[in-house]
């Protein structure tokens, strides 16, 4: 497979038409209902499943990770796409709701309605099924979309657009996909003028979203950003050491450690830290060298991956496999450092690299303290013997989403909703959650008969008025 190279530089005027076609695709799309939509979009997902090997050969290209791993993201896109497509009427469909005592006389409804059209900025490092996270979502929703997808992977957004429209025909522009460098998706933003988006779902780091943010604010379109994390895995005295070992080593060095979720620092408790740090070497080293994971898709990110090991060094921290000679190949050797101090980089900072810390805690208290410590609030996971002492640590954790006994273990359940805060960014997606990220909720009240004291007349005698709000006042004060 050859990496596309000849996507175009989309300007604003190329943004600002897209908007305007998704916009009229998007009142016709809206219009046929949440039962119309959910046929269409499971059309789609049964041509993305059927054309499974095209998407994950072009991520493969574009990426560099493995062909297997690609085909991992295409099942995890149909998982969530599917999910967002059956439940989109149950979640955003009108509902009633309790009136209140004061409000007897009226009957009370929720309802969602499309925002209109969503602009989605994607990343390189899951270039299918992290902005699918907002495009089904949002399409399931009753927008239309335009997707600016990273310039690294702009072959997987220029397919996805095209499977759409030969899946869904006479909706071609209700998903667009416009190319470029970093400032196409600026452009989408508003950093050079209104684009005409009604939201944007932004994915990638933080200093980044800051400027998408930014650019935002000057026409007050809402932002859903996804930032990337700084994942902790906490690992109690009494842990399964070969399950969290196996975990640690996946969830850090899978995708070459270039996913937002990954695992990139573990506290585990003294009693058992060296001897998980065994086992995660023994695991760590039986990887079979640019099999297992590709090299880093950025090339500049190696300068961050190296600046972290090396620094962690200088602090006092020490490698127990690979070091700063691991990451001269073209396919990064793993990574294990232990030891190392709270405030270096490799700790604070995101790596993004097959590269972990594990580092000795007295307690697990302490390795709660620890993880909420980071800037980044995005995923964590626990392993302990004990499911209520998981879900007890759990429950302390700052993070967005928390697996007890397994890592990344929400990415697979799409009814789950997916988001951090801090430098992990804000807004979610996935989920009921995801679903209403792409809704503005409505509310209507039906009257249904006079009220015996209607307190919204100025025909209601003033001092019938006083007497019920005087009745009420004490009702409340009592109860």
């Amino acid at each position: 497979m050859t990496i596309r190279t000849d996507t175009p530089a989309h300007s604003l005027d190329d943004i600002r038409a897209a908007v305007t076609r998704g916009r009229e695709a998007g009142r016709a799309w809206a219009a046929l209902g949440a039962r119309e939509r959910r046929g269409a979009l499971l059309l789609w997902k049964r041509a993305l499943a059927r054309r499974t090997e095209e998407f994950a050969e072009v991520i493969a290209a574009e990426t560099g990770k493995p062909v297997h791993d690609a085909r991992a993201e295409v099942l995890l896109t149909l998982v969530h796409l599917d999910w967002a497509a059956r439940n989109a009427r149950r979640v955003l469909g009108r509902r009633r709701v309790p009136s209140g005592l004061l409000s007897v006389h009226q009957r009370a409804l929720v309802a969602y309605r499309p925002l209109g059209v969503i602009g989605v900025i994607g990343p390189w490092n899951y270039p299918l099924y992290t902005p699918m996270g907002s495009i089904g979502y949002a399409l399931a929703a009753g927008n239309a979309v335009v997707f600016k997808p990273s310039e690294l992977t702009p072959g997987v957004g220029v397919l996805l657009a095209e499977s759409f429209a030969e899946a869904v025909p006479g909706h071609a522009d209700l998903l667009t996909t416009v190319t470029g460098p970093g400032s196409t998706g600026a452009a989408l933003a508003g950093a050079e003028g209104p684009s005409g988006v009604d939201k944007i779902a932004f994915t990638g780091s933080p200093g980044t979203a800051r400027k998408v943010a930014a650019a935002c604010a000057a026409t007050l379109t809402p932002l859903l950003a996804e930032c990337g994390g700084k994942d902790a895995v906490l690992v109690a005295a009494d842990a399964d050491l070969d399950a969290a070992a196996d975990a640690i080593v996946w969830g850090a060095m899978s995708n070459a450690g270039q996913t937002c979720a990954g695992v990139e620092r573990v506290y585990a408790v003294a009693s058992v830290h060296e001897d998980l740090c065994a086992r995660i070497v023994s695991r760590a080293q039986a990887l079979p060298h640019g099999e297992a994971y590709g090299p880093l898709t950025l090339p500049s990110q190696l300068d961050v991956v190296e600046r972290h090991v090396k620094q962690a060094l200088v602090d006092g921290g020490r490698a127990v496999l690979g070091g700063p000679d691991s990451l001269r190949d073209r396919v990064l050797g793993p990574v294990v450092l232990a030891g190392v101090p709270e405030d270096s980089p490799a700790v604070t900072e995101e790596t993004f690299g097959p590269v972990v810390v594990v580092n000795p805690v007295p307690d697990m208290d302490t390795a709660v303290e620890r993880a909420n410590a980071s800037a980044y609030s995005l995923g964590a996971a626990v392993f302990t013997a004990s499911r209520a002492k998981g879900l007890a640590l759990a429950e302390r954790l700052h993070s967005g989403a928390v697996s007890v006994n397994s890592v990344l273990g929400f990415a697979a359940i799409p009814s789950l909703p997916f988001g951090g805060a801090g430098d992990s960014g804000y807004g979610r997606i996935h989920g009921e959650e995801g679903l209403r990220s792409f809704a503005a909720p409505r509310s209507v009240t039906v009257r249904r008969f006079a009220p015996a004291v209607d307190l919204t007349s100025f025909a209601t005698p003033r001092e019938k008025v006083a007497r019920a709000v005087e009745l009420g006042r004490r009702l409340h004060a009592r109860f």
